[in-house]
């Protein structure tokens, strides 16, 4: 057993300056690839440290947001600079603390790079339009006004990407930031915090307090001086958000859970709907919000997907994030393993078939980590609780139905509506699904896991509160419209 007791203490970040909690208490980010090595020591702040925090930001967004939008820009430019220069570290970092392998935290990375590079040019858009008026004397038209504080919460299964496309689009539009990132992934979001200083953001823009959700989170949730919050995670805590936040008036964005389903098509290319549901379903070891969950072919080509699925999946590689020929990481956390095999115990309690994996993984180097198999269910139909929960981990639930209206209906049969995907040459199939498919992101011949960072993203039902992130879309919630009436 080996204890990397020289391990890092990260400290907050309030208005420019590093600083030790309140509390004096400090939590320890676990490698889940070997829950014996230290990534680092995060402060587990109190509420007192929030309210230094709100009170930064607070004073420093009135200087901010009288930036011209190419000022604010240029500042964003520098901080994709200084995270690309890091870009190596931040993901070692990634894969150490959560993780996915060392390729897919890199690419995560680059792509927080190019969420920077969006927004900064954003800050040279429009903001408004001229609209006429009915009295032929005067001007009117519209401008944007940002909300001024706003509470950042974020998960730990994108802890480069989601901060940041939350944070760039929050800043380009003047208003300033607390950031509070999972506990898990607290040392990842502090590196990314330390490229913004790097960079010169003035104090007080971006603060981040680590900490507990009882404590940091629900502080956000209710702190006057916070005028909007955004939060990416699960339904259960993402409704307690958007119930405080209406309840003192302030602005809310949620993403929450997935049960996102692909749908294979009798005409479907099988190679190509198998690749994509493997690399949908399992990168990342299942915990995107956006993963397949729900596998639903058609009875005419059942049998040759299942075959050629179940032996790409056997051929997959479970190891440490850090070794080249791994495909799949560990888990996330102890918790979240535990989670997993839970819901692998219902389906087999349920009467669904295992065909494959279901296990924790603890030889060949294996032991010390959260390790489980890739698994594959057969016989499951859409009242199980596996075909009906968010998972989160690297399980897909094989559907059998005889007709494509029968697919699309069970595709839709569940209370969330983030993603979904279909594989067919159909151009009738096609358009049906994208007129009835109930998911805020549909996709025709590639996996359901696929968001670009230019379009708008959210989901349906249950799995936001019906606004959308990224891209053009991102104004909506992070700005206010004002209509301006001139008359000389």
């Amino acid at each position: 057993m080996t204890v990397i007791t020289e391990a890092k203490t990260y400290l907050n970040y309030i208005n420019g300056e590093w600083l030790q909690a309140s509390t004096e208490r400090v939590d320890a980010s676990i490698n889940p690839g070997n829950k014996h090595e230290i990534v680092g020591y995060v402060q587990k702040s109190g509420k007192e440290d929030l309210d230094h925090a709100v009170a930064a930001a607070k004073k420093a967004q009135v200087q901010w947001k009288q930036l011209s939008g190419a000022a604010r820009g240029e500042y964003l430019y520098k901080i994709a600079n200084v995270l690309e220069k890091h870009i190596d570290e931040i993901a070692e970092t990634m894969t150490k603390e959560m993780g996915k392998t060392f390729p897919e935290a890199k690419g995560e990375t680059a792509r927080g790079v190019a969420i920077l590079r969006y927004y900064a040019g954003e800050g040279m858009r429009k903001i408004g339009d001229v609209i006429p008026s009915s009295d032929s004397e005067a001007l009117m038209f519209t401008s944007r006004t940002p909300l001024g504080v706003v509470g950042v919460i974020t998960p730990w299964n994108f802890p480069v990407a989601i901060p940041i496309w939350k944070l760039a689009p929050a800043l380009i539009y003047g208003n300033t930031v607390v950031l509070k990132p999972a506990q898990e992934t607290a040392v990842t979001a502090a590196k990314v915090v330390e490229c913004m200083h790097e960079a010169g953001l003035p104090a007080g823009v971006v603060n981040l307090v680590t900490g507990n959700g009882s404590v940091i989170g629900q502080g956000i949730i209710d702190h006057p001086d916070i005028n909007g919050i955004t939060f990416t995670g699960s339904d259960t805590v993402g409704k307690l958000v958007g119930q405080g936040a209406l309840a003192r008036g302030a602005k809310y964005q949620l993403e929450m859970g997935g049960k996102n389903p692909v749908i294979v098509a009798a005409d479907a290319d099988l190679d190509l709907a198998v690749d994509a549901t493997i690399s949908g379903g399992l990168r990342s070891t299942g915990q995107k919000c956006t993963a397949t969950s729900r596998v639903i072919v058609q009875s005419a080509v059942y049998d040759a997907f299942k075959e050629k699925l179940l032996a790409k999946v056997k051929g997959l590689k479970v190891g440490n994030g850090m070794h080249g020929e791994t495909w799949m990481g560990p888990c996330a956390s102890e918790s979240q393993l535990n989670t997993v095999l839970s819901y692998i115990q219902k389906g087999l309690d349920e009467g669904a078939t295992l065909l494959y994996g279901g296990n924790r993984l603890e030889s060949g180097g294996l032991e010390h980590g959260f390790y489980i198999e890739p698994t594959l269910f057969d016989n499951v139909n859409t009242n199980m609780t596996i075909a009906q929960e968010e998972i989160f981990g690297p399980v897909l639930a094989l559907i059998q139905v005889d007709t494509f209206e029968e697919a699309l209906h069970v595709a839709n049969d569940v209370q969330f509506g983030l993603s979904a995907s279909i594989f067919t040459r159909n151009i009738g199939n096609m358009l049906s699904f994208i007129n009835n498919m109930d998911a805020g992101l549909v996709r025709v011949n590639s996996e359901s896991a696929g968001v670009e960072l230019q379009a708008p993203f959210g989901g349906m039902k249950q799995s936001s509160s019906h606004s959308r992130e990224q891209g053009q879309a991102a104004i909506e919630f992070f700005t206010s419209i004002k209509t301006v009436f001139i008359k000389a």
